[in-house]
């Protein structure tokens, strides 16, 4: 195993969340909290807590993400959300397979786990997404936040997209690339108190996420 596996976690304004997720990191894990414009303290709590802090001043979940892949230094990259919604505990799971050389990307699918974790408009439009990437050849049932794969081979993908069509060129280019996706069952928690997701915590946000979605679908060829 590596000496160390790089998180790379997107933050924007997750202080409450911060602790319990960095210290949920399991040995060998270290965390890069990519700040995206807080205004609650969160780089002031990531660095107590030990994390390395990236400021990215363009605001954009793929922007953030990748900001936080161009820091990382480690063989494999972990991306992991900061808002307490997924175990850090179950990240080896991930990495195993890419590891052990049989995935090129490992993902994981959400199995919601407490009332309000997955709101419905949320898990609608992932079925939609989803239902869309099998048509196109990508063998996946989710479009989850929480990923591993070798950091030199996802910046050879090319991913373009700074917005919330960021994970889902990714997946249309690994797979056009002839990458090995394994997706593996994750838990998915409400998020933690104090904290509002950007995507799910509101019916705007999931439209806004569809928007992004949409565009990436027409201009990023899948698999031939």
């Amino acid at each position: 195993m590596p000496t160390q596996i790089d998180v790379v976690l997107p933050c924007l304004d997750e202080a409450a969340a911060l602790p319990g997720v960095l210290a949920a990191l399991p040995p060998g894990y270290r965390a890069i909290v990519v700040d995206n414009g807080s205004r609650d303290g969160s780089p002031e709590v990531a660095a107590r807590h030990g994390a390395r802090v990236v400021h990215e001043p363009r605001r954009g979940y793929g922007a953030a993400v990748h900001a936080g892949l161009e820091a990382a230094d480690g063989e494999l990259v972990c991306v992991l959300d900061a808002d307490g919604s997924f175990d850090p505990a179950e990240l080896p799971s991930l990495v195993a397979p890419v590891l052990g050389g049989t995935a090129d990307l490992s993902v994981g699918r959400r199995r919601p786990v407490g009332a309000g974790a997955w709101p419905w408009h949320a898990r609608a439009g992932t079925a939609l997404v989803a239902a869309l990437l099998r048509r196109r050849g990508v063998p996946l049932r989710d479009l989850s936040p929480i990923r591993v794969a070798r950091r030199d081979a996802l910046l050879d993908l090319g991913v373009a997209d700074r917005a919330f069509g960021y994970p889902l060129e990714l997946l249309i280019r690994a797979a056009a690339a002839g990458w090995r996706i394994h997706e593996v069952d994750v838990t998915y928690a409400p998020r933690a108190a104090g904290t509002r997701s950007k995507v799910s915590g509101s019916v705007r946000g999931t439209l806004r996420a569809t928007r992004d979605f949409a565009g990436v679908l027409r201009t990023v060829d899948g698999p031939r």
